[in-house]
Formats: structure tokens, C-alpha cells, sequence
């Protein structure tokens, strides 16, 4: 039994991490995807009022002041709303309100009801100089209305009039299956019958702001939420509505078939599942009033606020199409020296004044994105790919050879002259650690972390194993170096002005210092042994075996990183301030330390127990983790050959990602749609987590329950770590598959 047990750590050693999650792929289909082209209003004197898309794709929309179309907009770069002046005739007129009738624009001024379409024919005189809002019905028939009265007309002959005593007009549709029109105030409905000529008062209410008519049933919308009519009783469908995005409702349509809702705070849409996908802030909206939503051209949706219009698309794309629109992202705007790098300078979401610079944690972002294009590479043969991994990597090992350490890695390198120096001096929670090189051309900086470390031996790592020749041979040679300066400094990285740096510490004596509840000793202890492991199973230096033992049994690092994440929590000042500051809530950079090392600790394990422990200690970990429906985690989950990882939260991960990936402002802890929970360590705010392109928080690193964002566009993150590591490593572990057009080719 103990050599068919090594046989089978053999064989599974021997082909890396490709003994995978028995589950079957997820087929690539195409799904819509949905991102925001923007067009804002330029003077803000203008009052917007409706938005339109005729039948050939044209969009206009009514203000105060003129008929404007949009101009110039794309995604990521909006456009402006601008006059109209194709049809000169139409700058004079003193246009109220306007309509779409048989796919084509109707307007309404103080003399008539017109049309540019069907050769200009339709032109019926109302006779109504205060006439501020019409509905089309049959034949050309429509019911105009000044607030107070209402008149119906075809072909400038008036056929009734009609007074409504004490009641204002809001809104009038018209009901084709019952061949009447509905006229709303804010506290009844009425309906006029074509047939019989009656106005009748069918429903009493408070507070009644807009409505909607669709499959026999109307929509009705309050200041407070929102309920259901039968259209042909008028009897209630059910409750009123409140568990809402927001429950004050200025709008309400029905979009391709969807059922749509405009509020002070951005628009939403009912889903099948009867749950809301919220479109609030400018990453969708140019502002959160939203004040006239409508159908645009194929499946967009037209969102009109007090300052601009949203174009909200819904295209068709697989996971490898949304993929590759952010590799161009990557690529465009986010390489710098071949890092990864996030940009933090926007000045308003405007990607012309964005600017590049050393942050803190690039080594670890490019780590994530080296090894997302080594996936696509092993994946796919692409040679882009392989060029992109290489360049991250020649950066990678720039950081090793700029500091002149054997062994020791900078945080980041500069040309001369763009950072002050004021080594080892606090600021502003980091160490600044800038060093000039030997190179007059160039600085670096210290204070390399524990986490910039897990970086350089998940990329180090996988190029070992999945490349050949003289890649493999660096990789490896890297791996050796580091973990040899590691041993030979008591456990410790050492800076450039001797000292241990602030987290590369994996000494005994501090690891274990710490209580068995803080995080940093299970953490620690987890990494160290996985990176030894990794050396030893690459090098065959017996000593990382041997260090390995000895940290394990010894000093009981086997113990802590088996430790139960049941036992974690909060420690008071009594065990250490540190210890205190450490376990004040949960630390999210740490899942990403944990999970990105699983990629040494578990495919590498000494032995077939080891193995199995290990794999015990990954598993309730992503337990801990399942509510955040993270899909990186459940993939390095997947890569214990996991049956089970949430392969279908793994996908809708993906799918809800926000291509737009500018960080725009978002507000959440207003919605009554969601339900929280108690104040916990974790810092879980609600039951269910929200979709990645409804919430503030997109890096791994970040606590995804995090609900608000008050900060409006001075960053862009990069999804070279975010989206591209998850995506290709499904595709790497084959439980994604290629694009189902591509399948054959792949």
C-alpha cells in the first residue's frame, strides 16, 4: 500500500498540477454582456426629459431647450449630447414632448402633433397652446393633454375633450388589447375609451410617480416601491413591491421584454429570478437621477439622468472574447517596465491623464499576470502570450538583479529622480525603502514584503513546471537563490540597510510569538513550507527538505498551518500590539497569500499524508471563503482535483465582472434589496455577495463585501490580475472550455 501510495505522488508530481478537478467544462457560450457607452450634457442649464431610438438606430432626445443626438461617444471615452440641426425647420419649433409611434419619432409642440416621417404628412393641429405631453394610439390618434384637460385628435379634428377635476396628468399609454388610453396623476389612474368615449376613474392611490403597460398587466411605481395590475380588472397582483435598489421611482419601462425602473439613485432591472441588476454611478449613468428609460437600437437600453445619456449595450461574447478585451487592456495601459501596474492618477474616469508608477504591491499583481499569460500560452500556443509572460518575467528578474543581493528582490525599480528617499522612515503605513543602484540610471526600493515573496514563487513556480530549457532553468535558479538567502538569514528577508524587512519574516521565534489565533502563525507557516517544498522538488538540495522537517516538527509549523480557521480571530494588546493590530479583522491580502501558495504547498507535499492534510486544511479554507463566490479561489481550490469548487459561481463570477474597470463611485448600503448581517470578523456586510460589476471592490486582495465607495474615477485597475489569472487558469485546469466556435482549433 506505501508504494502504490508513492506511485501515485510520483505520477501526480510528475505531471504537475494537470491531475485536475474531475468535474466536466463549462461550455463557452456566447451570453450578453453588458457595458455603458456615455454621452454627457454639455450646458447644464438644459432640462432632459426623454430619450428615443427610431428605426433606423437614431437617437434623439427631448430637452428644454432643443431636439439633441448623441455624439462621439465610445466605450470608456464618452461623448456629448449636442443639437440636432438635420431637419433646420425643427430649431424654431417650441417642442413638449416627444413619442415613438410605429418606430418612428412624433413630436409634440404648442401648435400640433408632427412627424418628420411618412413624407411629413402628419401634422394634426390640438388647438391646445399649454399642451405639454400626447400618447399615440390607433390611426394616427392621440390624446394630448395641457395637465388639466384632455383632448383627443386625428388629423387635426378634435373628437372629445375632456376636463380631469383636480387632478394633474404625469403620464398617459395607451392600452392597444383594451383599445383605451391610461392617464396617471400621483393619486389615481383613469382610462379614456376609444370606443365608448368614457373617462372613468378605474384606481385610487398616494404617491403615484410613473407607470408602464405590457402583457395585460401595468406597473405602477410610488414614491415608496412599486405593485402590479391586471390590466383588464385593475385588481392587485400580489404586494407592493419595496425590497428595491432604491424604492423612490421616477420611471418605468419595458425594455425588450425586461421590466425596467429609473430612481434618484440609478436604474435597475427585474431579473427572472425576481432579484435587480443595479446600474448606479458612472461606470454605467452619467448621473444617478435617471429620468426616461427606453429601448435603443438592437438589445441597448437608452438611460437618461439630469446629466447625460447611458447607452447601456448588451452584446454578445464568450469568456474568451471578454478575455481578450481585457488583454488589450492590459496591454494599452497597464505595462510598465513589464509590471502590472495599476493606475491611480485619473483625473474623472479620463484614461488620456493617466500615468504610471511604481505602487506598492506591482511585483505581486505582475506575478498574477505572468502566470495568466503562461496559462493562455500552455492553453493555446499563443505566441503573444509567451511574448507578454517572458517580458513580465525579464521584469521579475530585474527586481533580483538591481538590488546587487544574491537572493533578494526589490519591490520595485525607477529612474533616477522621480522618489524621495527617506529610508526606513514610516510613511504613511509603508516604508518609502528607496535605494539608488549601481546603474546611475536607476533606483529601487526595499521593504519587500511576505506577500511580494508569494508572488515570486507562484510565477517562479509554474514557469518551472510548465516551461523548458533556459526558462525553466532561471526560474529555477531564482527559486534557489531566494529560498538559499532566506535559510542563511534565520528566516528572514534582509534589506538593503541590514535589517529584517517589515513582513518577510518567517522565523520561528517570531511566527510562533504569535498567539495560535492570529492569522500571521497558520499564514506564515503555510507559505514557508510550500516554498520549500518547491525548491527541494526543483533543485533536489536536500537542505529544503531537511529546513522543511525541521520547521514542521520542530518548531510545529505543521501544527499551525493545519490549524482549524475556526480558531482565528481577534487577540487583545495582552499578546503582543502587533498581534493585536494583526487580528483586528479579517485580512484579505492573506486569502490571497494562502491560496496563491497552495500552488506550492499541495503539489509538491513530501508525502502521500502530507498530501492529504494538506488537502484537508485547502478545503475548509475555500469553505471559509464560499460566500464571496470568489472565482480565483475556487479555481486554485479546483487544482486539488476538487470535484466540487463552485464551478457555476465561478462563471457567474466571471460573467458579472465590469468591463468598464475604472473605479468609479459606488453606493450600496442604501439598497433595500439586500439584507445585512451583524458586524463580524470577516467583515461580512450582507447574506449574499454582490455582483462584481455592482460592487466597489474587484482585487482578490479586497474584502468583496465592502458595499460603498465614495471616490469617483481617479483609478483604473488592471485586469491582468483580477480577471485574466481566473479566466486562464479555468482554461488551464479544463474546467472552462475554449470558446465554442474555436473548440476545434484549440
Amino acid at each position: 500500500m506505501k508504494f502504490k501510495n508513492c506511485i501515485l505522488l510520483l505520477f501526480s508530481v510528475l505531471l504537475g498540477n494537470n491531475v485536475f478537478s474531475q468535474t466536466t467544462a463549462y461550455i463557452d457560450k456566447p451570453y450578453l454582456q453588458d457595458f455603458s457607452v456615455k454621452h454627457y450634457l454639455q450646458d447644464s442649464s438644459m432640462q432632459l426629459r426623454k430619450v428615443f431610438t427610431d428605426k433606423n438606430g437614431k437617437v434623439r432626445i427631448l430637452s428644454s431647450a432643443w431636439i439633441l443626438q448623441p455624439h462621439g461617444g465610445q466605450f470608456q471615452y464618452p461623448g456629448a449630447l449636442l443639437p440636432d440641426r438635420s431637419y433646420v425647420p425643427m430649431i424654431g419649433k417650441k417642442i413638449k414632448d416627444m413619442v415613438i409611434h410605429e418606430r418612428q419619432f412624433v413630436y409634440l409642440d404648442d401648435k400640433a402633433v408632427f412627424s418628420n416621417a411618412w413624407a411629413g404628412n402628419l401634422y394634426s393641429k390640438h388647438d391646445m397652446p399649454n399642451a405639454r405631453l400626447f400618447c399615440a394610439g390607433p390611426n394616427f390618434t392621440f390624446l394630448v393633454s395641457d395637465g388639466k384637460k384632455l383632448k383627443i385628435i386625428q388629423d387635426s379634428k378634435i373628437l372629445d375633450e375632456k376636463a380631469l377635476s383636480g387632478k394633474e396628468v404625469s403620464a398617459i399609454r395607451f392600452d392597444a388589447l383594451h383599445n383605451r388610453f391610461l392617464i396617471l396623476s400621483s393619486q389615481s389612474i383613469d382610462t379614456y375609451s376609444l370606443t365608448t368615449k368614457e373617462l372613468q376613474p378605474v384606481f385610487q392611490g398616494n404617491d403615484l410617480t410613473c407607470f408602464e403597460i405590457a402583457n395585460n398587466k401595468i406597473y405602477v411605481g410610488t414614491k415608496n416601491g412599486y405593485f402590479v395590475l391586471q390590466a383588464d380588472s385593475f385588481k392587485s397582483l400580489g404586494n407592493i413591491q419595496r425590497k428595491l435598489p432604491c424604492t423612490d421611482l421616477t420611471t418605468i419601462a419595458i425594455v425588450h421584454d425586461q421590466v425596467w425602473f429609473g430612481s434618484p439613485l440609478g436604474a435597475f432591472m427585474l431579473r427572472s429570478d425576481g432579484g435587480y441588476n443595479y446600474y448606479y454611478g458612472e461606470r454605467w449613468i452619467p448621473s444617478n437621477r435617471v429620468i426616461h428609460i427606453s429601448a435603443g437600437e438592437g438589445q441597448n437600453v437608452n438611460i437618461l439622468t439630469t446629466r447625460g445619456l447611458g447607452e447601456i449595450h448588451f452584446q454578445k461574447m464568450t469568456l474568451y472574447d471578454k478575455a481578450l478585451t481585457y488583454e488589450k487592456q492590459v496591454r494599452q495601459r497597464h505595462i510598465r517596465y513589464g509590471f502590472n501596474s495599476d493606475i491611480s492618477t485619473l483625473k474623472h474616469g479620463d484614461l488620456s491623464t493617466f500615468e504610471m508608477g511604481q505602487r506598492d504591491s506591482d511585483n505581486l499583481w505582475t506575478s498574477m499576470y505572468l502566470v495568466s499569460q503562461l496559462f493562455r500560452y500552455k492553453v493555446t500556443g499563443d505566441k503573444e502570450a509567451l511574448d507578454n509572460c517572458l517580458e513580465s518575467f525579464e521584469a521579475m528578474q530585474r527586481q533580483f538583479a538591481i538590488t546587487g543581493m544574491k537572493g533578494y528582490f526589490a519591490r520595485g525599480f525607477e529612474r533616477r529622480g522621480y522618489h524621495k528617499f527617506s529610508p526606513k522612515q514610516w510613511d504613511g503605513g509603508m516604508t518609502n525603502g528607496w535605494v539608488k543602484s549601481s546603474n546611475e540610471e536607476w533606483d529601487w526600493r526595499g521593504t519587500t514584503s511576505s506577500d511580494q515573496t508569494v508572488g515570486q514563487m507562484f510565477a517562479l513556480t509554474l514557469l518551472a513546471q510548465n516551461m523548458d530549457g533556459e526558462v525553466k532553468q532561471k526560474a529555477v535558479t531564482l527559486i534557489d537563490q531566494l529560498m538559499t538567502n532566506i535559510i542563511e538569514n534565520d528566516w528572514y528577508l534582509i534589506d538593503f540597510d541590514g535589517k529584517p524587512t517589515l513582513w518577510g519574516k518567517w522565523n520561528p521565534e517570531y511566527v510562533n510569538s504569535f498567539s495560535k489565533t492570529v492569522g500571521d502563525r497558520k499564514l506564515n507557516s503555510s507559505n514557508i513550507i510550500g516554498f520549500l517544498q518547491t525548491a527541494y522538488h526543483f533543485t533536489k538540495k536536500e537542505i529544503y527538505k531537511q529546513k522543511a522537517y525541521e520547521l514542521m516538527y520542530k518548531h510545529g509549523y505543521l501544527e499551525n498551518l493545519l490549524r482549524s480557521l475556526k480558531e482565528i480571530g481577534r487577540v487583545t494588546e495582552a499578546d503582543g500590539k502587533l498581534a493585536a493590530e494583526l487580528s483586528e479583522d479579517w485580512n484579505h491580502s492573506d486569502d490571497e497569500m494562502y491560496f496563491l501558495g497552495y500552488w506550492c504547498l499541495y503539489p509538491y507535499a513530501f508525502t502521500p499524508e502530507l498530501k492529504k492534510q494538506y488537502g484537508a486544511a485547502i478545503k475548509e479554507h475555500w469553505n471559509f471563503e464560499r460566500p464571496e463566490k470568489n472565482g480565483l479561489w475556487n479555481l486554485c481550490y479546483a487544482m486539488t482535483g476538487a470535484k466540487e469548487f463552485d464551478k457555476a459561481e465561478t462563471i457567474w463570477y466571471l460573467k458579472e465582472f465590469p468591463l468598464d474597470m475604472i473605479e468609479w463611485q459606488v453606493m450600496n448600503s442604501h439598497r433595500k434589496d439586500i439584507e445585512p448581517v451583524p458586524a463580524n470578523f470577516r467583515g461580512q456586510t450582507i447574506t449574499q455577495v454582490l455582483p462584481p460589476d455592482e460592487r466597489p471592490e474587484l482585487k482578490h486582495n479586497r474584502n468583496l463585501f465592502k458595499l460603498d465607495r465614495p471616490s469617483n474615477g481617479q483609478a483604473e485597475l488592471s485586469a491582468g490580475d483580477s480577471f485574466l489569472l481566473p479566466y486562464w487558469m479555468g482554461r488551464y485546469l479544463k474546467v472552462i472550455s475554449a470558446p465554442q466556435s474555436l473548440a476545434s482549433r484549440e
